[in-house]
Order: structure tokens, then C-alpha cells, then sequence
């Protein structure tokens, strides 16, 4: 059984429609492309790794529209290798309409979204979900996923569709790698889908918890600071990658066009 990864940006109040372009869904919103001033070289480097091994692409309708009629003309450009990736890979289409499958590999799943998800997830090693953020909502609903790679930018827009609607269910998630930080305030965190539901507890239960028992190694809160000894070298590093974006926009470059269905 393969994979399905969503690959979402949003905003720090979680609006995730038209990050691309201010095209892409308009209709009462006005903040259609704010991703674009937000891009930097370490966003572009992990988006750009997150599709190495993709081997079909899930798309709703209408970001399948805006991929369709860019990538087929892309092959031999600064955008080659996606554009090579995205022309030969089988593209499913969530769409309700009837969407034009000119672009080769391309077919329109049928009613029974989540039944067709699975036998896709049964076809295929990695699924990539990109924009999309209607199906995505679906595919979180039904937890049909197996990874969410959550880019938040540092900017609150207060108006937009949010990653997760009224219609959320109870999910845990599990962090599969540190979060990436880029020099603009963007934070790519990389979640799994975990087994079963969210817990509760008692804080003041879990502070007592904590200061009986500080982690190893770790570095001394208000809690614990008056027993943990820190010597040298306890302090924490960071560091990020100076790679290039890949096909997104920058001065100088066309713009990857991304969606929202």
C-alpha cells in the first residue's frame, strides 16, 4: 500500500486558499498570491524535495485547471524537471463536473471519493496532494492520508478558507522530522497520521510530572532550573540550507502556479 502526502500552505489563522496567484479563487477574497512576497530559498528547496519519488498526482478540479494548462508547455524550461515529473505521472482529478482530460495520464475519479482514494493509495507508492483545498478537507474528514507537510507563513489575512473547516474531525498527528524555518518566518512542519483520538489531562498534573522528571539533557525551565545542572555546549544550534527555490516565484522568475480547487 503507497502513500498519500498533502502538501498545504497556509497562513498563522490557517487560510489556506489562493496562495499562488490572485486568479486562482477570487471570489470574495482579496488576498489572492500572498505566498508569493513570503518565498525564500529554503521554502523552495523543501518544496521541491517533497516530490522526489511522486508517482501520481491527486488534484481537485480546479487546480487541476491551472496545472493542466501550465506544465505541458514547461518541458525544456528553468522548469524542466517538475514540469517532466508532472507530464508523466497519472493525474486523478476530484471534480463533480466534467473537467477537460486533455492533459495525458489524466482521469476523473468517480463518486465515491474516499473508495477511489483507496484503491489509488493501493496503485501507487506516493501520492502527492497539492493545493486542493476542498479535497484536502475531504481527505482530512475521512483521515484518508498518511502525511500532512504544513507550511505556515507569518501573516494572519482573517478572511479565506482555512486548512480545517467546521467539518474537522478528532486526529492525531505525529512530527516525522524538526521543523524548517526560513529566513522570512515561514515553518515547514512535516506531520504522520497517528492512531487514535486527542487525550485530555490536567495541567497542573503534567507540570508537577515535569519538574520530577526533566528530560536529559534538556535545558532548564523555571521548573527545573534549581536542579539541572547545564554545562557547556548545552545550548541548542540551528542552521538551514542555501538551495534555490524550485519553480516558485522570485525576482526574475515565473511564477509556479499553485491552487486551490
Amino acid at each position: 500500500m503507497g502513500l498519500i502526502h498533502i502538501e498545504m500552505f497556509a497562513t498563522l489563522d490557517l487560510v489556506g486558499q489562493a496562495p499562488g496567484g490572485p486568479d486562482e479563487d477570487p471570489v470574495g477574497f482579496p488576498f489572492g498570491g500572498w505566498q508569493a512576497p513570503l518565498l525564500d530559498e529554503v521554502a523552495g528547496a523543501q518544496v521541491g524535495a517533497a516530490y522526489e519519488g511522486t508517482d501520481a498526482l491527486l488534484l481537485g478540479r480546479r487546480t487541476y485547471d491551472i496545472f493542466a494548462a501550465y506544465w505541458p508547455h514547461q518541458e525544456g524550461g528553468e522548469d524542466n524537471e517538475i514540469a517532466t515529473l508532472f507530464n508523466r505521472v497519472p493525474k486523478y482529478v476530484a471534480s463533480r463536473g466534467r473537467p477537460d482530460l486533455s492533459w495525458a495520464g489524466s482521469t476523473q475519479l468517480g463518486p465515491d471519493l474516499a473508495g477511489a482514494v483507496r484503491e489509488i493509495r493501493d496503485r501507487h507508492e506516493n501520492v502527492k496532494v497539492v493545493g486542493s483545498l476542498n479535497l484536502v478537507q475531504s481527505l482530512l474528514r475521512e483521515k484518508l492520508f498518511d502525511r500532512l507537510d504544513l507550511w505556515l507563513h507569518p501573516i494572519v489575512l482573517g478572511v479565506g478558507k482555512k486548512v480545517f473547516d467546521d467539518g474537522a474531525v478528532p486526529t492525531n498527528l505525529t512530527l516525522l522530522a524538526p521543523p524548517v524555518a526560513g529566513p522570512k518566518g515561514s515553518v515547514y512542519l512535516r506531520y504522520g497520521l497517528a492512531d487514535g483520538v486527542p487525550a485530555t489531562g490536567d495541567m497542573s498534573r503534567a507540570r508537577a510530572e515535569t519538574t520530577a522528571h526533566p528530560v536529559a539533557g534538556e535545558a532548564p525551565t523555571a521548573h527545573t532550573a534549581h536542579r539541572t545542572p547545564v554545562g557547556p555546549g548545552s545550548a541548542g544550534r540551528c542552521r538551514g540550507p542555501g538551495i534555490r527555490w524550485f519553480g516558485g516565484p522570485r525576482s526574475g522568475r515565473r511564477r509556479m502556479p499553485e491552487g486551490t480547487p
